[in-house]
């Protein structure tokens, strides 16, 4: 990759070395541009003259299906991560009595809409993390008849851990249950294929590895679930005939729209079509692989300064995530932060998480700081 060359699409990168993606992305100049000129245009009075759907939306759609090897029929946007998983909660087919499977390692959006189901009777199994989250092996010995829904990150928010979808997949419909994965961690840095690894659900927002606007989120539903699944809301924007208005048809549409709110985020879809032409054009491979380059070297130089890593070190079980400790974290942060790299501080833990603009040089910066010399 030519990196320097899509480092004029950051401009912090000349003043930081911006290490933080897992918490919220920088945006793109290009994706900046592509919201300024859409709010230009509607400050002229431009967007009633546009026709709907916006072919903004129409496209970044399709942008998405591909990143996801989905169809666009099988993608809707809503505001953020919570909304899908809570999606996913209040429609799938969960009885009293039934279960729900999830590791301890998971982030509160990804528990939070699953405990709201023990009102209703059902069973929450948060069940401890193996190796640094949820594997087959752990899921193998908490499943049973009664599960119904299997929900896991694809790469874990603290520990960078990757899950294996497809195996998770395999046991969860064998047992007869879904599986329902947050993203976020994910999408945009890791390749992500739901078809070949049996997701059934999956929400991202755009904040993050997406590097889009807060408050966009892509949601897939595999296509042989979409009419199965009554929406949570009843949006007037879900039917096939929006008028005559006053005809009252609550015939839904066939495809994942059905479950999109009336006023979608346009803004935000314009900064999400940008994005994804980004990512799409420097290829989801080649930024997995450079991101796992940069983490090999920052494992490498902490596993030389004595540091403790929670991150797995396989390649295939790592996100863009390497998290490690310190003896004095909040203190090493700080230095961190006043030699201009930016990273987060999780549960005890120094977070690191580079993207694909990124460079070697980065890395080196932060171990420089974490072994004294700066």
């Amino acid at each position: 990759m030519d990196l320097a060359s899509y480092r004029s699409e950051f401009p912090i990168s000349q003043e930081w070395a911006y290490l933080n993606h897992a918490a919220v992305a920088p945006l793109p100049a290009r994706v900046v541009q592509k919201m300024t000129a859409f709010l230009l245009a509607r400050q002229k009075g431009e967007l009633g003259l546009e026709g709907w759907p916006p072919p903004t939306s129409v496209e970044a759609r399709a942008l998405a299906a591909r990143l996801l090897h989905a169809t666009p029929e099988e993608i809707a946007f809503l505001g953020c991560t919570s909304d899908g998983l809570n999606l996913a909660a209040q429609t799938l087919p969960i009885a009293p009595g039934d279960n729900v499977i999830l590791c301890n390692m998971e982030f509160p959006a990804n528990v939070y809409p699953w405990l709201n189901l023990q009102r209703h009777g059902v069973e929450v199994r948060i069940v401890p993390h193996d190796g640094g989250g949820l594997t087959p092996r752990r899921l193998a010995e908490h499943i049973d008849r009664r599960t119904r829904v299997v929900a896991v990150s694809s790469v874990q928010f603290l520990s960078g851990f990757r899950a294996d979808l497809a195996a998770l997949a395999g046991l969860a419909h064998e047992a007869g249950a879904y599986l329902v994965v947050d993203g976020i961690q994910s999408l945009g840095a890791v390749p992500m294929d739901v078809r070949a690894a049996g997701v059934d659900i999956l929400a991202a927002n755009g904040a993050k590895w997406l590097m889009a606007p807060i408050g966009i989120t892509i949601l897939y539903i595999r296509q042989e679930l979409i009419e199965q699944l009554p929406p949570a809301y009843a949006y007037y924007s879900a039917i096939t005939h929006r008028e005559p208005y006053l005809h009252y048809d609550w015939t839904l549409l066939p495809d994942a729209r059905r479950f999109e709110p009336s006023s979608p985020n346009v803004v935000g879809l314009h900064g999400l079509h940008a994005a994804l032409s980004l990512l799409l054009e420097v290829g989801i491979e080649r930024i997995y692989a450079h991101i796992l380059d940069l983490t090999d070297r920052l494992i490498a130089g902490l596993d030389a300064l004595g540091l403790e890593i929670l991150t797995p070190r396989p390649r295939e079980q790592r996100g863009g995530i390497v998290s490690f400790r310190t003896a004095d974290v909040p203190g090493d942060f700080s230095r961190l932060h006043e030699a201009r790299v930016c990273v987060s501080q999780r549960e005890g833990y120094i977070r690191v998480s580079p993207h694909f603009y990124n460079i070697p040089a980065e890395i080196d910066r932060l171990l420089e700081v974490m072994e004294g010399k700066t």
